[in-house]
């Protein structure tokens, strides 16, 4: 009980790499709980599961550590284990390691991000890591690990505003520069999807498509961040409102 709960989960799957590598970096730091998906659920962002049921089993057992795999979605699995599985209340929420970038507007479509955003949701500190590795199963994680160890250390440590989880990128480089503190870059996804014939001759659609950033060039931002062999965080928050166009918007309605 003196140790802090530390609430793990990701979007590739319990068995994943980056899901180990982030228990092993989490290590002696607190009683680590894991409930995670039974597969990979990329691209889930806050998907709720809501037709069918949800299942959830034990898979391992130890001392300061607790394995469960979950038929549901990222958001599901944080939902579950809040509402039904984890002991006490998470000092910590950690979702990754992520194969693959979560910078710029891959954050909306992220499901370690979304899994990240449904613990601040429900203020918990909560941290969503990826590592820059174009989705290799098989990515050298280590690069990854020690940044994993030290940011979640800070977190428990001094907390988080309520309402503000941590989007964490990193480089797939050996020789990272440091830590850089942005925002998000603003970038498009082009030609989106690939169109083919089955051998039926039936056309079908699949996921593709072209990413592009101009904020890239700006060094305020995440993707000149990562481009530029820094870990790029940023603190994002899960209120959507834009602030800034309240009171335009008021004058449409006068």
């Amino acid at each position: 009980m003196n140790k802090p709960l530390i609430l793990i989960t990701n979007d590739d799957g319990y068995d994943a790499l980056g899901i180990r590598s982030l228990t092993e970096s989490l290590r002696g730091v607190g009683e680590l709980f894991i409930v995670a998906p039974d597969s990979p659920r990329s691209a889930q962002s806050s998907a709720l599961t809501v037709v069918n049921p949800i299942r959830a089993e034990k898979m391992h057992e130890e001392s300061d550590l607790t394995i469960y795999k979950c038929s549901g979605t990222p958001v599901d699995c944080v939902k579950l284990a809040l509402d039904q599985l984890v002991p006490r209340r998470p000092a910590l929420l950690v979702s990754g390691i992520n194969h693959g970038v979560n910078s710029s507007s891959s954050v909306i479509y992220s499901g370690t991000m979304g899994a990240a955003m449904e613990g601040a949701l429900n203020h918990i500190p909560s941290i969503g890591f990826s590592l820059c590795c174009d989705h290799n199963p098989d990515a050298d994680m280590s690069i990854a690990m020690p940044f994993a160890t030290e940011i979640s250390k800070k977190v428990l440590e001094r907390g988080l505003p309520d309402g503000i989880c941590l989007n964490v990128n990193i480089p797939y480089e050996t020789a990272i520069k440091g830590v850089r503190i942005a925002r998000q870059a603003m970038g498009d996804w082009t030609e989106e999807y690939i169109c083919r014939k089955d051998p039926g001759g039936k056309y079908y659609y699949w996921l593709s498509g072209n990413f592009s950033c101009e904020d890239r060039r700006d060094n305020t931002t995440d993707e000149w961040a990562l481009h530029n062999g820094y870990v790029s965080i940023v603190p994002t928050a899960v209120d959507l409102t834009a602030y800034g166009f309240i009171n335009e918007l008021k004058q449409w309605f006068v």
